[in-house]
């Protein structure tokens, strides 16, 4: 399992290509080998593919926007394919995950996943937290787009953090999706004077020691190190940490 820098977390600097860039190299600087690109300015793929030639960098995952991907599928996937990238990502349903939404989002993307399949790319979905209401019926959103899709054709970015928050089991939804989780969001949950907060992997609550261990046994093959939010702290910093945290492990 390799790990990887989640771009959204340092989305305010890279507003633009100069600063992008350079993001990219601060990125390398601290070790990180693989990123994921999301929430950035807009980039040609080509110009992409060359940055992260420059810095020894390889995007595993993108987060794209969902309409395009629903209507414009293969042009998508050739754009990721300049930047060796083959997985697509969603960063959520949209607008958002509700019972009615979800029924939307299953009939809209069928099709695209199966395209993406075809073509050698994967759609990926990440949660957040509202995955975990339960429908009428008492099954949760989350389960319905498990068994909506076959493991083929969509993956899931789980985030161990939303999931947390969302009150599941992490370890047991890494079971669940054993095989169809190649991508994973690792953000630590804190408590900070009775506020529940994001934090640098290791400095929050959560057993990372048991996660990750659960992560290899699911067939992980890049956890991602995301912090949305990083409280006034710099966000290269936390990277930082979290970096040295999980190669204390071995990572």
């Amino acid at each position: 399992m390799k790990i990887g820098a989640q771009f959204y977390t340092i989305r305010d600097y890279c507003t633009n290509l100069e600063d992008f860039s350079e993001s990219l190299r601060r990125v390398k600087e601290i070790g990180y080998d693989y990123v994921q690109i999301s929430g950035v300015c807009s980039y040609e793929p080509e110009w992409l593919s060359e940055q992260l030639k420059k810095y020894d960098l390889k995007c595993v995952l993108t987060h794209w926007g969902a309409e395009d991907v629903k209507n414009n599928t293969k042009e998508v996937l050739e754009k990721h394919k300049v930047f060796g990238c083959n997985y697509v990502g969603l960063g959520c349903m949209p607008p958002w995950a509700t019972e009615e939404n979800t029924k939307k989002f299953i009939a809209d993307f069928k099709e695209p996943a199966k395209i993406l399949k075809e073509n050698g790319g994967k759609l990926f979905y990440h949660n957040h937290h509202c995955e975990f209401n339960r429908c009428k019926d008492g099954e949760m959103i989350f389960d319905k787009l498990i068994k909506a899709f076959e493991p083929d054709e969509m993956s899931f970015t789980l985030d161990t953090y939303w999931v947390q928050f969302g009150g599941g089991d992490v370890c047991a939804y890494l079971e669940k999706l054993k095989g169809r989780c190649e991508c994973i969001h690792l953000k630590d949950l804190a408590i900070v004077n009775d506020e529940q907060r994001m934090a640098s992997i290791g400095s929050g609550s959560m057993s990372f020691d048991r996660i990750l261990k659960a992560a290899e046994k699911a067939g992980v093959q890049y956890a991602l190190v995301e912090q949305d939010n990083c409280y006034g702290e710099d966000p290269f910093e936390c990277l930082k940490k979290s970096y040295e945290y999980l190669k204390s492990l071995g990572y």
